[in-house]
């Protein structure tokens, strides 16, 4: 049976995902070692802050999708336990 963790877990996995690509598509933009390297999530941060004017949409965005995520494995792993 499909729960609300779960649909939170996936919503939120595919928000994180997009915004990820986004700030991983601007990196690229801005030069290919800085693309290479944000597909390391620990240096999208780096790169977020470093050019926060141009990211911070996609960069919130990944940041709320991961949040969503958590929180429907959260009501998940809550509700089989």
């Amino acid at each position: 049976m499909i729960s609300i963790g779960m649909i939170l877990s996936l919503v939120g996995g595919v928000i994180a995902l997009v915004g990820f690509i986004w700030v991983v598509i601007l990196a690229f933009k801005q030069s290919i070692l800085w693309g290479l390297a944000c597909i390391i999530p620990c240096v999208q941060i780096i790169f977020a802050i470093m050019h926060w004017e141009k990211a911070r949409k996609p960069f919130l965005i990944a940041l709320g999708g991961t949040a969503l995520c958590s929180l429907g494995s959260y009501l998940t792993r809550g509700a089989a336990g």
